[in-house]
């Protein structure tokens, strides 16, 4: 976790689900390949052309192909998305699609259409393709009013329908606010469930391969994938770029995702008391979607944040903020639990900006895509006992949890006459008086997790852990255990009894004191 989040994150759980249990993938999402075009084309068939139509992937067999630029599909299933209906006259090898008061006609081979009766010039002529009439995509996207981009880069031809158009066309008239259907029905493809090896979180699409996240959903693991809105699972090959201070992280997928990435808000535009819509997958609950409002602006180790009171829960972190328009305003990326507030938290989004403008200048080379990996040594085979000391106390010295920072101290390694390696530490006593009980079950988890990595680093060592209490008083305690309470003199004494005890021999067992 970055450093500079320490501060806000005292009492504050971080929106990433400890283990994926619950929640099963998806199979791994396999593209079909199409064979090449036939002969009569003079254009090679060319794979991996995607059209996406309101945010939605059309399928074409054969597969789409480009000719002088202009990109040729299959007839039937384009003008059927544009909801026409179609009639082919072989005799004249000529296609007539017809959707109320609209007609068009193309023949094969001819340089001009008819749209209502009258003619329009083609840049490249429909063709007939091994029995298939390829028409031009962009003349019969405009001819039905729609909108039409390509994107070299991707391969990927955007179209946004006269119906998109009208709708968006309606809110600028309403003053260009959405409603939460609306931000949703815009967005909710944009949003993805991230899995990793050691947890699950949400992302945004921001780009052909590029998802933004929160960097601790994505520290620490070696593989993952994005869950798509409709289930569809993309492998992610790494790590393109991130912000570790202000805890985000774009990764990028193992091919185009073929989704439109969202519109980033003006961030001078954000107030206190905007309404807000978040979208993300608490719990493994993909793509949920709750409302609220931008509660306050929190200055936190040099990091804005913005509270908000939209419900988000485990597993959000790296969801999406969007305002009454519809645009990115902030990632998901904390709670503060068992208070009637509702005190949420995501980091702006304007901090992934330069992230995002530094990639498109700088597109990074495919080795230095990576997984940041474990923080843990692959072996501490021949390590001292001090050296484990060392990296206990560095890497497993605190726990967030619900309740807070949980810290320990005065650790020590021994190892005994069986050949057990001891580890023992001591609980921030406050702490412990205070939220032990409530935070048990995370406290349980940080034990099994060190236990797990000690013995992935030591696989042939049995393992034991102790966690106490310890406190020194100016008096005698009273209502201890003889055992634990121990004179040092000068007027004090020490009261220290275990809390937590941990062995692992061929399997773990965690004793139920705390």
């Amino acid at each position: 976790m970055a450093a500079t989040l320490a501060g806000i994150r005292r009492g504050i759980a971080i929106c990433v689900a400890a283990v994926l249990v619950a929640w099963p993938l998806a199979g791994e999402w396999t593209r079909t390949a199409h064979a090449a075009a036939g002969s009569a084309a003079p254009a090679a068939q060319q794979d991996g052309i995607r059209v996406m139509l309101d945010g939605k992937p059309l399928s074409f067999t054969p597969a789409p192909i480009r000719e002088k630029g202009v990109t040729l599909v299959p007839m039937r299933p384009i003008f059927t998305a544009f909801g026409a209906k179609v009639t082919w006259v072989s005799e004249t090898r000529t296609v007539f699609a017809v959707k109320g008061i609209l007609s068009v006609s193309l023949q094969a081979d001819a340089r001009q259409a008819v749209v209502n009766g009258e003619k329009v010039a083609l840049d490249v002529p429909a063709r007939l393709i091994d029995n298939t009439m390829m028409v031009p995509l962009r003349f019969v996207a405009s001819a039905f009013g729609a909108k039409v981009r390509w994107e070299a880069g991707t391969q990927t031809v955007f179209i946004e329908t006269a119906e998109s158009l009208e709708r968006e066309r309606e809110a600028a008239e309403a003053g260009g606010r959405l409603t939460p259907a609306q931000i949703v029905e815009l967005n909710d493809d944009r949003v993805v469930m991230i899995t990793t090896d050691t947890g699950q979180g949400s992302g945004v699409i921001v780009g052909s391969r590029w998802v933004l996240t929160n960097w601790h959903v994505i520290d620490g693991s070696d593989s993952g994938h994005v869950i798509l809105n409709d289930g569809t699972s993309v492998g992610i090959q790494g790590v393109a770029a991130a912000d570790e201070d202000a805890d985000l992280a774009v990764v990028q997928t193992t091919r185009p995702l073929g989704i439109a990435p969202v519109v980033f808000a003006d961030p001078d535009s954000v107030r206190k008391g905007d309404r807000i819509v978040a979208i993300s997958s608490p719990l493994g609950y993909r793509n949920t979607v709750s409302e609220g409002l931008i509660s306050n602006f929190i200055e936190s180790g040099g990091i804005t944040y913005y509270q908000i009171n939209a419900p988000i829960d485990r597993g959000s972190s790296g969801g999406a903020v969007f305002n009454e328009y519809g645009e990115l305003v902030g990632i998901t990326t904390a709670v503060i639990r068992d208070t009637l507030a509702s005190l949420n938290f995501a980091v702006p989004a304007y901090y992934a900006e330069p992230l995002l403008g530094e990639l498109a200048a700088n597109p990074p080379a495919a080795s230095s895509v990576r997984f940041p990996g474990r923080k843990l040594p692959d072996s501490l085979a021949g390590a001292s006992n001090e050296e484990i000391r060392e990296l206990l106390e560095a890497k497993f010295g605190g726990v967030q949890t619900t309740k807070g920072l949980a810290t320990f101290t005065d650790w020590t390694v021994t190892r005994d006459g069986e050949g057990w390696l001891v580890m023992t530490a001591v609980i921030n006593p406050s702490f412990y008086m205070l939220y032990a009980e409530d935070a048990s079950g995370e406290l349980r988890w940080w034990a099994i997790n060190l236990a797990t990595e000690m013995r992935r680093m030591l696989p042939d060592v049995n393992l034991e852990l102790i966690v106490y209490y310890s406190r020194t008083f100016n008096a005698k305690p009273r209502g201890f255990a003889p055992d634990d309470v121990t004179y040092l003199g000068d007027g004090e004494w020490r009261v220290q009894y275990e809390v937590l005890h941990l062995q692992y021999m061929d399997k773990i067992h965690l004793s139920d004191i705390l």
